[in-house]
């Protein structure tokens, strides 16, 4: 099996995660800057097979798209040019963020550590992978 890799896109920097190679565990790999992601990913499948992308989808609470969506739209088509092969997949990732920084929270981070945005984006990007994983 290959891995599936999920993207917290962001309009700075966009939080990275994956799966193992069975697909049961999602883990934070890394944030890298947006406007390297393409780049970042092309050189992640020189050596890793993944299976498919999994891209958060901003909604609001009405259910209506967020204004981010707007970013990700144009990202998406640049994604699927520079990897038509791979399919893509969109996660429901409202409460995210929240969530990531209750997990740093509870897990008893330092308030500096807590204050990483990177991390916090990459903690979010497995948070949307899992669950991605859990609908099946």
């Amino acid at each position: 099996m290959a891995r599936i890799l999920a993207l917290d896109y962001g309009k700075v920097r966009t939080g990275i995660a994956v799966t193992d190679e069975l697909q049961l565990i999602a883990s934070g790999l890394t944030t890298v800057e947006t406007k390297e992601l393409l780049s970042f990913i092309g050189d992640y499948l020189k050596n890793e097979k993944v299976e498919r992308f999994v891209v958060g989808l901003p909604k609001q609470m009405d259910n209506t798209p967020s204004e981010s969506e707007a970013l990700i739209q144009p990202f998406l088509k640049k994604l699927t040019a520079a990897f038509p092969k791979i399919p893509i997949e969109r996660q429901d990732e409202r409460f995210t963020s929240k969530m990531a920084v209750q997990s740093m929270v509870q897990s008893g981070m330092k308030k500096k550590k807590r204050q990483d945005k990177a991390l916090v984006d990459e903690i979010s990007a497995t948070l949307i992978l899992q669950a991605y994983l859990n609908r099946f």
